[in-house]
């Protein structure tokens, strides 16, 4: 393992002297269960713990690099940037999965590309990193793998592509794709208002209202994105 720690802080240019942590951080619970005779700690309290920092850092980088987002928006932002999907790639990215510590049966079913399992260790990671190098380097090691994913979906919600805000949100949190109906439409010809729901499944998320059905639509979406922010914000 200390070989795995010198080329690991090569790769990913952080420091890792603390080699039992970065063991606990690559430890999956399958593997504690399987060498119960080890008395092993699994990497899900660094998760936890890693999830607060991560979800911090990637707040802070979105509040001093975007000045002139609202609250709303960066809310968006971050709820897409720490789900499951990107953490994921994040993880893919840093090469995680071939150190990970698993069972046999767990890497026999494709453990060392689960979504779920990637993300939990790169929050693992994370967390291991403040508790061993300090902030500075926890915030180095998440900015190397996330920034150009956390500018790339910025500049798409500054955009204010609603609906496609939207179907990112509710994907990454692997509830399927929005659809939108227009449920009703007021006025004369040239002064007519529609309005549209955006609905996942059978459950309606958003409403809005428009001049055409193209505006309406985005207007749900916005609506849906804005509900849906409030509700994490609780």
């Amino acid at each position: 393992m200390d070989d795995l720690a010198h080329h690991l802080s090569e790769e990913w240019g952080v420091p890792l002297t603390d080699v039992d942590l970065l063991t606990v951080a690559l430890t999956h619970r399958s593997y504690v269960r399987e060498r119960a005779d080890l008395n092993l700690e699994s990497n899900e309290r660094l998760e936890f713990f890693g999830d607060a920092v991560l979800g911090f850092v990637v707040a802070e980088h979105l509040y001093r690099t975007y000045p002139d987002y609202s609250e709303g928006e960066l809310s968006r932002v971050k709820a897409v940037v720490v789900s499951e999907p990107l953490l994921y790639e994040a993880a893919r990215a840093a090469g995680i999965g071939p150190h990970l510590l698993m069972s046999r049966a767990e890497e026999a079913a494709g453990g060392r590309d689960r979504p779920s399992i990637l993300s939990d260790a790169f929050e693992a990671i994370v967390g291991a990193l403040y508790l061993q190098c300090g902030m500075d380097h926890a915030r180095q090691f998440i900015l190397r793998f996330l920034s150009q994913r956390i500018d790339a979906i910025a500049r798409h919600e500054h955009d204010q592509d609603f609906k496609t805000a939207f179907q990112e949100l509710v994907q990454a949190e692997g509830k399927g794709t929005p659809t939108y109906r227009i449920v009703s439409q007021e006025g004369p010809d040239h002064l007519k208002v529609f309005t549209a729901e955006a609905k996942v499944g059978r459950k309606v998320y958003g409403r809005g209202t428009g001049r055409s059905k193209k505006e309406a639509e985005q207007s749900a979406a916005h609506d849906a994105l804005e509900k849906q922010a409030a509700k994490k914000a609780r």
